[in-house]
């Protein structure tokens, strides 16, 4: 795409320069072919009855030859006379502006050409009217348009009064800058009074020195005239300000790819005809089939007032005094029956409001297109450090988030619902606000199907492990060993931060900024990294702890160190989305989900059940609720965005995040022997010997309390010698032997 720009820049950059070149050629024809005509005209006044100029003809005297001619006659004789002078010299002028000689502003030169063309062929008509050069050119020097003007006003004003209205007007262009010089001569003048006044004492006899260049014949030679000297002139030297030297120091970290575009919104679709609004009718015959529901169950109501969405439309209802809201709560099945809508949620009461709240499907739903959100004012205005522009309200607001504030989220929703647009939306918002100096992404694709579009970025905008192979992390070991990494980087922002007395990233990133930080000292920018997963519930049924250790760790402290996650997963179960996910992700999209548990699984409340799907998404990102229908953008959208990016030059490579091996691995996973419990080997041969990983067969046996047995257990997990909990059930051994046992424990 770039390339394409830039061969169309370079295209239009050509015809500008043949089109200027063709006005000047124009402009000296023209003045040539004026200048002749002043010569020939008598000898060439019979050819301008010719029918064809384009027959060839010997006997023409003018030098532009017979359109020359034709076009001098036409601007000198007809219209204007000798001012038509002016209209070579002004294509001239855009012959100028064209080839970039110099800037010149055309549209204003236009009129002011139009008007100096008019005013001097009327008064050089009117003054050579008086003159023997009245006859010259067929009508006069001012043309034959400078003549009938001339003749209409000297009917109307009288000779005297067309000479004064001409006079007048002549002298209207230059009196602003006459009476501009006017006022500098006096200023001049008065600041010479005022000076002068000052040298002079306001009281006193006024005593007479004699100079000493008088007293001493030296000094009278050395003076050409012996009269006294001038004042010499004193003149104070005015100085550029030169920048101070937190400015001259001032690390800009985008220097590196200081030609870096972000993409433009020409690259995704309006998809207008998949724009539409909810009919009148539709708005009128649902609010009576609720008026007539709540009538038959005694329920009067005082307004309605309906508030059309993209997908949905919001009826707020104002029930009458003394009607309770579990009267009208109680009624949703009955409504919903009476609508036979596709999806409908009921909001009682509507937070902030004396009202009642209805949301019912619209019959034909209407898109929200990405590029529509991503013009707005909202988001091309946004100042928030990591803003993601989601989609539209029920009202047609702008729907947009701070994932930094956030500061982690999570998406769930049924297979189909609209999870991996939403992640593009993300995906999209961030790439169109972001420079890559401030913004890393760490991709997670289990699928492998969904994120591997983003793998051109490589070289802008992903983070990966030094062997990565691909910049889009597929492998569950990688997964792994990626959150590990994480965790590392986090650590070691942390730190650095601690040395540096601050508490956030953008507190470091502004003392680094200001040279306030020594990169000797291993200080250094950081963006912001972004973890994004496409499929958390694959990660967990594939690896379990080794997954929930490090991205908890990562969802607690990742605030402070400016690394951010984003979770999706269309397996909305409380296996998945334990208490420890949800506790650590306040923020939370749910998509339309199959049952009330899983919607509470995801938002606590049985809600998420009742979306239309295609989308329709509930938003918890505080106290409230918020329907949205989430922008949509197409595969192709993301081809071209992504090529956009990835066609302009980039950084050498990948951003590095710290290196992890299986040996940190094990050293985190196995802690040494000292650091076990001292009932660690004979637990494990107990657990073994009875084919169950039980923590109250521990308890039993040694006589020990829940929590002793239950870190006893962990220690047991850790080592790879139970599986993880499955609930009230006992774990799975994954050691089935003593000998077996025993080559771990290296006996």
């Amino acid at each position: 795409m770039a390339n394409d720009k830039e061969k169309k820049q370079r295209i239009g950059d050509n015809i500008r320069l043949i089109t200027g070149w063709l006005f000047l050629a124009l402009g000296i024809y023209l003045l040539v072919a004026f200048v002749s005509y002043l010569f020939t005209w008598t000898v060439d006044q019979s050819l301008l009855s010719r029918e064809d100029l384009f027959v060839p003809e010997a006997g023409v005297a003018n030098s532009g030859g017979l359109i020359g001619n034709y076009w001098s006659d036409l601007f000198i004789g007809n219209l204007f006379g000798v001012s038509a002078f002016i209209i070579p010299f002004f294509l001239v002028a855009v012959a100028v502006f064209l080839l970039k000689i110099r800037k010149v502003r055309i549209i204003p030169l236009f009129f002011t050409t139009a008007f100096a063309c008019i005013i001097l062929s009327i008064a050089l008509g009117y003054i050579f009217s008086f003159t023997s050069l009245r006859f010259v050119f067929g009508s006069g020097v001012g043309g034959t348009y400078g003549y009938r003007v001339n003749e209409w006003f000297i009917s109307m004003l009288g000779t005297v009064g067309t000479g004064v209205l001409i006079f007048f007007v002549l002298t209207a262009f230059p009196l602003p800058f006459i009476y501009k010089w006017i006022h500098k001569r006096k200023e001049k003048k008065r600041l010479q009074d005022t000076v002068e006044q000052e040298a002079v004492p306001e009281s006193g006899p006024i005593s007479v020195i004699e100079p000493e260049y008088k007293k001493d014949p030296k000094v009278i030679d050395a003076i050409p005239d012996p009269e006294t000297p001038q004042t010499p002139v004193f003149e104070v030297e005015k100085k550029e300000e030169e920048p101070t030297s937190g400015e001259m120091l001032f690390y800009d970290p985008k220097q590196d790819l200081s030609h870096y575009k972000k993409p433009t919104l020409d690259l995704l679709e309006d998809y207008r005809t998949r724009i539409t609004e909810v009919p009148q009718e539709e708005l009128e015959r649902n609010n009576q089939k609720i008026v007539e529901c709540l009538r038959t169950f005694d329920i009067r109501i005082e307004k309605i007032v309906a508030t059309p969405g993209p997908t949905v439309t919001l009826y707020k209802i104002v029930l009458s005094p003394g009607i309770r809201i579990s009267q009208f709560t109680r009624l949703e099945d009955d409504i919903m029956l009476s609508l036979a809508a596709r999806g409908m949620r009921v909001i009682a009461p509507i937070p902030g409001t004396n009202m009642v709240g209805i949301e019912v499907a619209n019959d034909k739903p209407s898109l929200v297109p990405m590029k529509s959100v991503l013009d707005s004012t909202k988001f091309k205005e946004s100042k928030e450090d990591l803003p993601i522009v989601l989609g539209k309200s029920i009202s047609n607001e702008i729907v947009m988030l701070d994932l930094a504030r956030l500061p982690h989220l999570l998406v769930a929703g049924a297979t189909g619902q609209g999870k991996s647009v939403a992640l593009n939306a993300i995906l999209a918002s961030l790439l169109y606000k972001m420079h890559p100096a401030y913004l890393k992404l760490v991709l997670v694709d289990p699928k492998r199907v969904e994120l591997n579009l983003y793998s051109k970025l490589e070289n802008h905008f992903l983070a990966k492990l030094p062997d990565a192979e691909s910049p889009i992390i597929i492998d569950t070991k990688k997964v792994v060993y990626t959150l590990n990494s994480l965790c590392i980087e986090m650590d070691n922002r942390l730190e650095l931060y601690n040395r540096a007395g601050v508490r956030n990233i953008k507190e470091y990133n502004k003392k680094f900024q200001e040279r306030v930080l020594n990169p000797q000292k291993g200080h250094r920018f950081m963006p912001f990294i972004v973890l994004i997963i496409d499929e958390f519930a694959d990660l967990i049924m594939t690896a379990g702890r080794d997954v929930e250790g490090p991205l908890t760790r990562l969802a607690q402290m990742g605030r402070a160190s400016g690394i951010h996650l984003v979770i999706a997963t269309q397996r909305p179960t409380t296996n998945i989305i334990t208490g420890t996910i949800k506790a650590n992700f306040p923020a939370r999209i749910a998509f339309r989900v199959a049952s009330k548990i899983d919607s509470r699984t995801i938002i606590d409340v049985s809600e998420a059940n009742q979306l239309v799907g295609r989308g329709d998404m509930l938003i918890s990102a505080g106290t409230d609720l918020l329907r949205v229908q989430c922008a949509f953008i197409d595969t192709p959208e993301v081809e071209r965005m992504v090529d956009f990016i990835g066609d302009q030059q980039g950084y050498p490579g990948p951003f590095e995040l710290p290196e992890y091996s299986e040996t940190d691995r094990q050293d985190t996973l196995s802690p040494s022997f000292g650091q076990r419990d001292e009932l660690f080997e004979e637990a494990a041969r107990l657990l073994i010997q009875n084919g169950e990983g039980s923590t109250s067969l521990l308890q039993r046996r040694f006589h020990l309390g829940y929590n002793r047995a239950g870190r006893i257990m962990d220690q047991l997990e850790e080592a790879g010698i139970v599986g993880p909990p499955r609930g009230s059930s006992p774990r799975e051994l994954l050691v089935n032997s003593q000998e077996l046992l025993d080559d771990m424990l290296g006996k």
